[in-house]
């Protein structure tokens, strides 16, 4: 049953396999990796053959859903996977939903364990812009099969435009999800808010896959591309607090430059100088815009309303 359940896990994990690379890696025959297929589509898991030299297995879809066959570590791994997700803008419902599902065919023993987590755990609330979950399987499985993703973009100004990409990794960062995805047309790498992405059916063809950076590096990438957004107002402002305290409260990644221990530099930009201006509030520390005569303008008008509500 352990080897089943890791030949499943592989078929999950890409979209084509060879018989001979399964064989490899489970360390068994074709022989066995063919019997292990039977067994499979006899428990209820749609498993596809491909003949012929290049043949192999895939994972099809369709049919009923059988089983699943978790260990106790795995399954409280899961419900408190599905808890997090909860709190993720745009699959907090389906995860909900999936959490119902799973707490209902728990034995006792592990819904008095993840009872705990329930009972105990206080998620935050939730702010951001949402994300159909289909879109993030969509891109997700485009990664994940290496195939070229089409869809229609709206970019932070409201324009629209058309986009052919190779995408390579979902990033997830301050209540947003983003593609990284290297741009067919613009021979570039590119970052895309998830919820301005509408997917074209059918897709693109599949293609050879780039050197990637590293995930570090990805996740890097992506917070200078959402700190450098064409915003109609761009300020330099500095902070009496460290780096690190200043990314931590920023509702959207931000590059942060570390003068000292206590003390740092940013350029925050906004559509908007007075939303700019309550957001750097909420930083609750001391701040000094050295830069943006528009900001600065905000700054006064908030600070006179807020001195007339104090009375």
């Amino acid at each position: 049953m352990t080897r089943l359940l890791t030949l499943l896990s592989l078929l999950q994990s890409r979209r084509d396999w060879t018989a001979a690379e399964l064989a490899d890696r489970l360390a068994v025959t074709p022989r066995t990796i063919r019997k292990d297929v039977d067994r499979l589509r006899r428990l209820g898991y749609p498993v596809d053959a491909r003949p012929g030299v290049a043949g192999g297995y895939r994972l099809g879809s369709g049919g009923t859903l059988p089983p699943l066959l978790l260990d106790d570590e795995e399954a409280v791994a899961v419900v408190v996977g599905l808890r997090t997700a909860a709190s993720v803008t745009g699959v907090e419902e389906t995860s909900v939903r999936a959490l119902a599902k799973l707490q209902q065919i728990l034995p006792s023993r592990l819904r008095h364990r993840v009872s705990a987590l329930s009972e105990y755990a206080v998620p935050a609330p939730v702010f951001g812009p949402r994300v159909d979950p289909a879109v993030l399987t969509t891109i997700a499985a485009a990664c994940r099969d290496a195939e070229r993703l089409r869809f229609d973009y709206r970019a932070h100004d409201g324009t629209g435009s058309s986009r052919d990409v190779e995408p390579y990794r979902l990033v997830h960062d301050r209540r947003r999800w983003y593609l990284f995805a290297w741009d067919v047309a613009r021979a570039d790498w590119r970052t895309f808010r998830a919820d301005r992405i509408t997917p074209k059916v059918p897709g693109g063809p599949r293609f050879p896959p780039r050197a990637l950076p590293p995930d570090a590096e990805i996740a890097a990438r992506v917070a200078r591309g959402v700190g450098t957004a064409p915003w109609r107002y761009r300020a330099r402002v500095e902070v009496r607090a460290s780096a690190s305290y200043v990314r931590g409260r920023l509702p959207i990644p931000v590059e942060v430059r570390p003068l000292g221990p206590d003390r740092c530099e940013f350029t925050p930009g906004s559509d908007d100088p007075r939303a700019l201006a309550q957001h750097l509030v909420l930083l609750d520390a001391e701040f000094r815009v050295l830069d943006g005569p528009e900001l600065a303008d905000a700054l006064r008008e908030l600070a006179d309303r807020l001195r007339r509500a104090a009375g």
